[in-house]
């Protein structure tokens, strides 16, 4: 994991299985609600987890939706209403 201020995007680095070559993980404090929405703008689940989803991309990129990770959250989270 790279160092970053607490209130700040968590950069860690791993190995994957797929092609990508940048994974995001996004944040949420409702998961569910928050598939749905990359759903309704195209992304497909190609795994639901007990803790996270993994979803793809149109470009084909995958990336997962996951419960919050830091503390200080909602602070720098962005509101999609």
């Amino acid at each position: 994991m790279l160092e970053t201020p607490p209130d700040e995007a968590i950069v860690q680095i791993q190995r994957v299985e797929h092609e990508s070559r940048v994974h995001v993980d996004i944040e949420t404090d409702d998961i569910p609600a928050e598939v749905s929405r990359l759903e309704a703008l195209g992304a497909e689940v190609v795994t639901r987890l007990e803790r996270w989803v993994v979803m793809q991309a149109p470009t084909g990129h995958r990336f997962c939706v996951v419960r919050v990770q830091r503390p200080g959250f909602p602070k720098n989270a962005t509101r999609w209403d």
